[in-house]
């Protein structure tokens, strides 16, 4: 679990319009082990009643949050969004994801939180439809799953608290087989995307890896990386390779996938109260507001403000 006060860093100021939204890393109590944390909602809230809903801000994390709701109804922004999980439903925040809390409430459930790498590389494979960005930030269960998926990640609860019981890499393999098994019956929920999990390699396949690595690096960086040739230093490749692999897998090229993920980002900021187009250019980047301003209304057919007064109710 992620706080000012486990990851030993200044409690970071509320912040202003245009100020980074910070990205948190993954840093669990002492004495838990291996990338994996599980805990319910509302001993996540009686944990930290200063932070991160007091007040609300968003922030990035660069591992995943599974919640489930098994009573109340719990509120959580994602991507600017404002997300209700009722009973029975999971939210599902993946790396990279802006997120804000909402105040408790009375919602319960389990909570889980764990890094990528906590996975085998074939269930990851498999995984990869609801570990895309663009999957739903919620999910609903088909009636016959629900009580298994419950059950499940309860007995995961379980096992998580018996640290001592087993010896230690007993305890660590029961509880990644129990996550492993909970989110593979949660990649079939209905309105999950059924996409085909991508080739581990050849041909075509392999330039599908990489241009999901890219879009995996975009979604940490697209605030401070820009350029094309960033990404392929990142990702150990050619600009042509990356080049290739966005053409192949997406249809359009690694640039305009990159002016992309900015535009929907300005967008969604543009939308907010207090978020002028000074503020999302300096956020996004660009070197001053009249280059955003180029920027946007090139590929929008609008000015920052002329959108922003659209999106705000008449």
């Amino acid at each position: 679990m992620v706080s000012s006060r486990q990851t030993g860093r200044a409690e970071a100021p509320v912040p202003s319009a245009g100020a980074p939204t910070p990205l948190y890393g993954f840093q669990p109590p002492v004495g838990t082990p291996y990338s994996l944390e599980v805990t319910t909602i509302e001993d996540f809230f009686a944990d930290h009643d200063d932070w991160p809903w007091n007040p609300p801000r968003p922030g990035r994390a660069t591992f995943h949050y599974l919640i489930h709701v098994t009573s109340g109804v719990l509120e959580h922004d994602v991507d600017h969004i404002t997300r209700t999980v009722a009973p029975g439903q999971w939210l599902w925040v993946r790396p990279g994801h802006a997120q804000c809390w909402h105040p408790p409430g009375t919602a319960t459930g389990p909570f889980i939180l764990f890094e990528p790498d906590v996975l085998r590389a074939e269930t990851a494979r498999l995984l990869t439809p609801v570990t895309a960005h663009d999957a739903p930030a919620v999910l609903t269960p088909h009636p016959d799953d629900a009580p298994w998926t419950e059950n499940t990640a309860l007995q995961l609860l379980d096992e998580h608290r018996a640290l001592g019981r087993r010896p230690l890499d007993l305890h660590h393999a029961l509880r990644r087989s129990l996550l492993e098994a909970l989110l593979l019956r949660l990649a079939h929920a209905p309105g999950t995307t059924t996409a085909t999990p991508l080739p581990a390699k050849g041909g075509i396949g392999r330039r599908a890896v990489v241009h999901k690595r890219f879009l995996d690096a975009l979604e940490l960086h697209f605030r401070e990386l820009h350029r094309v040739d960033d990404y392929a230093r990142l990702l150990g490749c050619s600009v042509r390779t990356l080049t290739r692999a966005a053409h192949d897998t997406a249809g359009t090229g690694a640039r305009q996938v990159i002016d992309a993920r900015r535009l929907l980002e300005a967008r969604r900021l543009l939308g907010l109260p207090d978020w002028t187009a000074r503020a999302v250019a300096a956020h996004l980047g660009f070197p001053d507001a009249a280059d955003f301003g180029r920027f946007f209304r090139n590929r929008t057919g609008l000015t920052p403000s002329a959108y922003a007064a659209g999106q705000k109710p008449g």
